[in-house]
């Protein structure tokens, strides 16, 4: 069972320079925060939800990180209000795990919002779980964040030397400092302020006791969503949540954009001058789910299109197209239908593994390769194979697959990716290696990545193929990771540049 926790306005710690208090245990020292006693309760990026004007809110932000489950399994939280109370609660794991149904009926209101946490920045603790609460004034603040912000550490270290004391390593707590001087100015006001003094990734989704706002950054590094539910709104990282609880999606939260959302409906400001756009590429490549619309492009043709124009640039002489289940399932569709190449599941995907299970001894040499996929035998014997990939990192998974398929009987083994080598992490929030794991930084050639992964050939998806699948202007993407050429510069000295 994965352990959960409340963190409810309680031991409150003054930081000092802000009036902020933050909330790092379970007392309850305020007669408008409800303390839910419940004690039970631990590589993508992180998920947020939102929802206003539902009596069941926190149930609905439940679904909705269901359906974002996939965009972090660390940790997940909701935070609720009705007005005049805030309830919440966080812990470490699955959010099926962190929330069951006691939990949920703890947490009433009319307006919620959810995160779930893949550790990009801060250690993978309770203290960074999000949503953050924090209390000033006579008013709650809670706020769940998706991306990374690039000056974090120069603000932070600004901030401390004013007396600000931080309660967590997470890089979203400064925006709560920043806003904290100018919310005696109003809130939309604290906001511009203090984004205005933020650079990087942030789809951000914010609650007071009785608003939501949601907050894109002016690039639009992240995708964030707004939908109508039953006369109130939701707010989505991606459409398949709006899906999940039947939601109808309106429209994207757009770059630069802060909407709140309160019983007077929704006001929307753009108070940032226009740059231009900066969308991860790699959301269509990888990390949204298949049946999700993000930047206005359905995901799953996506894909399909990555492995069609991967067909129009290399088509070696196979038998059989296969992907390694489930990231590649969808550009090798679409490689197989363009090349007419028969598309085989030449490995099965184990769906009910968990997310720990009783470790192999050392004479069970294979387990950690089979334990998720397992080849089909009979079907791959002498035959000679292309794999469809999404994206190779470290090549050191792909190495052992490839393997498992050798010892099969396999004849050839050839391998295409649906997208151009990963040469340079990532500052905005995914979490890819420091640059010297990354294979392809420190083997440039294709030959050399295939003679380490054990193939007999490989090709990588052209930067001209993959923008051409997109169907939507090249300039408006970040393509950092694969050309290095950052939007925003990261911090000097940024570890994940190195090549040690």
């Amino acid at each position: 069972m994965a352990l959960g926790a409340d963190v409810n306005l309680a031991g409150h710690m003054c930081l000092t320079g802000t009036g902020l208090s933050l909330s790092p245990k379970t007392v309850n020292l305020f007669p408008d925060i409800v303390v839910n006693p419940e004690d039970d309760g631990p590589r993508e990026e992180c998920g947020v939800f939102a929802v206003y004007g539902h009596e069941e809110a926190a149930r609905v932000a439940f679904f909705g990180l269901f359906a974002l489950q996939h965009r972090g399994q660390e940790s997940a939280g909701i935070t609720s209000a009705d007005g005049c109370r805030v309830w919440e609660h966080r812990g470490m794991g699955l959010a099926s795990e962190v929330f069951r149904e006691d939990i949920l009926t703890k947490l009433p209101g009319n307006l919620a919002i959810g995160h779930v946490r893949y550790s990009t920045t801060g250690s993978s603790v309770l203290s960074n779980a999000q949503p953050f609460l924090v209390h000033h004034a006579d008013e709650y603040y809670a706020l769940a964040h998706n991306g990374n912000i690039v000056n974090a550490l120069e603000l932070r270290s600004e901030l401390e030397g004013r007396g600000a004391i931080f309660q967590s390593t997470m890089d979203s707590e400064v925006i709560f400092h920043l806003m904290a001087p100018y919310l005696q100015e109003g809130l939309e006001a604290a906001l511009i302020k203090a984004l205005a003094r933020v650079e990087g990734a942030y789809s951000v989704v914010m609650l007071t006791k009785n608003r939501i706002i949601a907050i894109r950054d002016p690039r639009g590094f992240r995708p964030l969503s707004l939908g109508k539910l039953n006369g109130g709104w939701t707010v989505a990282s991606e459409t398949c949540a709006f899906d999940l609880v039947g939601a109808e999606y309106i429209r994207d939260i757009e770059p630069g954009e802060i909407v709140f959302i309160d019983e007077a409906g929704l006001h929307s400001v753009m108070p940032f001058p226009p740059v231009k756009p900066a969308h991860c590429i790699f959301e269509l490549i990888y990390f949204s789910r298949p049946d999700s619309n993000v930047f206005r492009k359905n995901v799953y043709l996506c894909r399909k299109r990555l492995g069609r124009n991967l067909a129009r640039e290399y088509r070696p002489d196979v038998d059989l197209v296969m992907p390694f289940p489930d990231s590649g399932n969808y550009a090798a569709i679409g490689y197989a239908e363009e090349s007419r190449i028969p598309f085989e599941m030449g490995m099965i995907r184990n769906h009910y593994v968990g997310r720990t299970f009783i470790q192999p001894s050392q004479i069970m040499r294979d387990f950690g390769v089979q334990v998720k996929l397992n080849p089909v035998t009979p079907l791959l014997k002498d035959k000679k194979i292309l794999i469809i990939e999404d994206s190779v990192i470290r090549g050191t998974t792909s190495r052992n697959r490839v393997r498992r398929l050798r010892e099969c009987g396999a004849k050839e083994i050839h391998m295409a990716v649906s997208c151009p080598p990963t040469r340079h992490p990532c500052p905005y929030g995914i979490d890819f290696s420091v640059r010297g794991e990354l294979i392809a930084a420190e083997k440039e050639k294709e030959e050399e990545i295939a003679a380490f992964i054990g193939l007999d050939s490989m090709h990588y998806l052209s930067i001209e193929g993959m923008i051409d699948a997109m169907e939507f202007p090249g300039d408006n993407f970040c393509l950092a990771c694969y050309n290095g050429a950052y939007p925003i510069p990261p911090p000097a000295g940024l570890e994940k540049l190195c090549m040690e």
